[in-house]
C-alpha cells in the first residue's frame, strides 16, 4: 500500500508553521536530523553539511566539550551520550526526519586473541545503538510520510579484512539492517542507504599512519599508497566531507528511488 505522499514530494513543513519556504541551497530547512559521532571526523561533516542546507541538527556524541563546541557553531542541539549504554540511547529525541548512523571504533587482533569483551562493545555502539535509534525514529517519519536513514558503513561492510572481525561483522550486520529498514519503510516515504567509503582522512587513520609508519620505517605517503591503499585503484585518502556530500544527495530531491543500496566511494576497492 501507498501513502498519499511520495518520498520525492512530501511536503516540508509549511510557513504557516513559523517555518519560511526553503531556498534552493537550504532545502533541508524545517527538517531535523540525528547524527551519531558528530564530534569528530565523519560525523563532524555530515553535521556541519546537514547543518548548512537548513536541518536543525542533533549531534550525538559522547565527548562532551567537542559536541557543545560544534552545537554552538552550527546552531544544532548537543546530545551528549555513550552509546554503549542501551538506556542511554533510548534518551535520544525521537523526532528526527534524518538519521545518520555514523559512529564507530576499531580494535585489530586476530579472532583467537580477539577480546569478546571489545568484540560486545563494538557490537553494541555500530549496530545495537542504530537499532534503537531507528526503533525510536521510524514511527515518527511514517507519520509524517517522509524520512531518510543513512548509515555509514564501510567497505569493510562488503569486504573483509584480516584482524578486524569485530568491526567487518557489525558493519556487515549494519548493512543488513539498512536494507530491512528499506523494505518496511518504503511505503510511508522513507529510504534507508548505506554509504561505504574506503579509508576517509580522519584523525584516527591519521594516527595509524604515523604509527605504522614508524613501526615499517617507512614514509607516510607509502603507508598509504602501499599498505591502506593497496587494494583501491585511487591512491588518496577519501576527505569527510566529500562522504557528507553523499549523505546530504541521498537527503535530497529526486532521491526517493534510491533505497536499500550501498553506495560504495572505495576508490575502486570493491571492483577487484
Amino acid at each position: 500500500m501507498q501513502t498519499s505522499r511520495t518520498p520525492d514530494h512530501a511536503p516540508a513543513p509549511s510557513p504557516a508553521d513559523g517555518v519560511p519556504p526553503p531556498s534552493a541551497d537550504r532545502f533541508l530547512t524545517g527538517r531535523t536530523a540525528l547524527v551519531t559521532g558528530a564530534a569528530s571526523g565523519i560525523g563532524l561533516a555530515c553535521a556541519r553539511t546537514l547543518a548548512a542546507a537548513g536541518a536543525h541538527v542533533y549531534v550525538v556524541d559522547k565527548a562532551a566539550d567537542a559536541a557543545k563546541n560544534l552545537a554552538d557553531e552550527i546552531g544544532a542541539t548537543a546530545w551528549v551520550v555513550d552509546l554503549s549504554d542501551p538506556e542511554a540511547v533510548d534518551t535520544l529525541p525521537a523526532d528526527a526526519d534524518i538519521v545518520v548512523n555514523n559512529a564507530g571504533l576499531q580494535h585489530i587482533a586476530p579472532v583467537h586473541a580477539f577480546p569478546p569483551e571489545r568484540f560486545a562493545l563494538i557490537q553494541r555502539v555500530m549496530v545495537e545503538a542504530p537499532f534503537r535509534i531507528l526503533r525510536r525514529t521510524l514511527p515518527g517519519m511514517y507519520e509524517r510520510g517522509w524520512g531518510r536513514v543513512v548509515n555509514i558503513s564501510s567497505v569493510h561492510g562488503l569486504r573483509a579484512s584480516p584482524y578486524k572481525a569485530a568491526y567487518v561483522t557489525a558493519k556487515h550486520a549494519l548493512e543488513g539492517l539498512s536494507k530491512v529498514v528499506a523494505l518496511e519503510a518504503a511505503e510511508h516515504g522513507v529510504t534507508s542507504n548505506c554509504v561505504s567509503p574506503g579509508y576517509v582522512r580522519t584523525p584516527l587513520v591519521e594516527n595509524q599512519i604515523a604509527a605504522q609508519a614508524r613501526t615499517h620505517g617507512i614514509s607516510e605517503e607509502e603507508v598509504v599508497g602501499q599498505v591502506m591503499l593497496e587494494r583501491s585503484a585511487v591512491k588518496s585518502l577519501i576527505e569527510p566531507e566529500d562522504v557528507a556530500e553523499a549523505v546530504l544527495w541521498l537527503c535530497g530531491p529526486r532521491t526517493g528511488h534510491i533505497t536499500g543500496t550501498s553506495l560504495s566511494m572505495d576508490g575502486g576497492w570493491t571492483a577487484n
